[in-house]
């Protein structure tokens, strides 16, 4: 059986949990404490962070690595395109939003910056403006990619949910990203994947 070793206010944790309960398949979550994290953690992981998902004598981490392998292991319902190009399109979407957000979202939850309040609303400034170059693609899409719920999404929801938490204000224009943002969170698997930490981030 799979087990995801998962912290309970991690948003790359949250991506996975949300994959997990999308498939609807047999799996074990190990839920813990970011800043009380057994030592196990850093045998399985050299870089001390999680999530980590094992299977057998298989060790993954990084979230966009692990929910690939899932959606590739359980290809029901599939969540990366069929068509390679596609496919290929979405992966580079995934390292652009690692890249020029994701990076910023790491630097809110580094507990280490918290006194540094320059870097942190650095952080959420760009944050802000990147999301918002995001919400014009949504006005006329359901999700990321048109009509299909994919990877994207799954990628992205973890932060709009925690815009609040993060003290992240969005422009009025951004209304379109917004309205994209409650379609996902209606979703039965985003609200199962939620944990009781994750639930009172959001207003």
């Amino acid at each position: 059986m799979m087990v995801l070793h998962s912290g309970t206010t991690c948003p790359f944790s949250h991506r996975c949990r949300f994959v997990l309960f999308e498939k609807g398949m047999d799996y074990e979550i190990n839920d813990l404490d970011l800043y009380n994290k057994p030592d196990e953690i850093n045998v399985m992981n050299p870089y001390g962070q999680v999530p980590i998902l094992v299977e057998r004598d298989l060790i993954l981490y990084e979230s966009n690595i692990i929910n690939e392998y899932i959606d590739e292991r359980f290809p029901h319902p599939q969540l990366m395109p069929a068509d390679p190009v596609m496919r290929a399109r979405t992966r580079l979407f995934l390292f652009n939003f690692e890249k020029e957000i994701f990076v910023h979202v790491a630097v809110l939850e580094d507990r280490s910056l918290r006194a540094d309040t320059k870097k942190l609303d650095q952080a959420r400034a760009a944050i802000r403006d990147r999301l918002s170059q995001l919400a014009p693609l949504l006005i006329k899409n359901k999700y990321m990619l048109g009509e299909d719920f994919s990877m994207l999404d799954i990628a992205m929801a973890p932060l709009l949910w925690r815009l609040d938490h993060y003290g992240i204000e969005l422009p009025k224009t951004a209304a379109p990203l917004q309205k994209y943002a409650e379609r996902v969170f209606s979703r039965p698997a985003y609200i199962e994947a939620l944990t009781p930490s994750e639930k009172v981030m959001r207003r």
